[in-house]
């Protein structure tokens, strides 16, 4: 269950959804993933706008798939933001993560069974969560994986679902019917 029971800010209507929206964010589609979250941020169209350019970027970038939903699972998590866990969680399985996996990301990078890269990007988001920082040892295992422009991309993606995690939270986005919250068996 989201942190609110009911929206604070309400998603725009298909009436309100404009020209200008579907330019940068696609049609109107109350069955697409994320619909909820769109339309919550079109209340505002100059930031749909520049946050949608953004937001691609976040969402199709240098860093593969898999290992970028992991990161962006870690973040959502740590930041109790269920929407946003519920999002990633079914992009995170196009990505072929399975339901152990998506379990294991809320247990954290000491959980049995992630690769070198994958318990480095778990911790990197553990650490921003904590201390704004990734440590020295982090940086180091991340690096021996990571391409520069990979590396900044990581950070960009933890720095920003962190961002949307405190939007989601604060203003009260709902899950779309249907779609499921935290992963069953998740120490919520």
């Amino acid at each position: 269950m989201p942190r609110l029971d009911a929206a604070r800010v309400s998603p725009v209507s298909e009436a309100d959804w404009t020209a200008s929206f579907t330019d940068v964010g696609g049609p109107w589609d109350p069955t697409r993933i994320g619909h909820t979250v769109l339309a919550t941020v079109a209340n505002n169209p100059l930031l749909f706008r520049r946050w949608m350019a953004f937001g691609i970027h976040m969402s199709d970038n240098a860093i593969p798939p898999r290992e970028r939903e992991i990161a962006i699972l870690r973040v959502g998590w740590n930041n109790r933001a269920e929407y946003e866990w519920a999002q990633h969680a079914r992009f995170g399985r196009e990505a072929g993560l399975s339901e152990e996996e998506l379990l294991r990301i809320t247990q954290g990078a000491d959980a049995p069974g992630w690769s070198e890269l994958e318990r480095a990007l778990i911790r990197a988001a553990d650490e921003l969560h904590a201390d704004s920082h990734v440590s020295d040892a982090t940086w180091a295992e991340l690096a021996r994986h990571l391409t520069t422009e990979q590396l900044l991309d990581a950070l960009f993606v933890m720095g920003h679902y962190t961002m949307i995690s405190m939007v989601l939270n604060s203003a009260g986005v709902q899950l779309e019917p249907g779609v499921a919250g935290w992963p069953e068996g998740a120490a919520v």
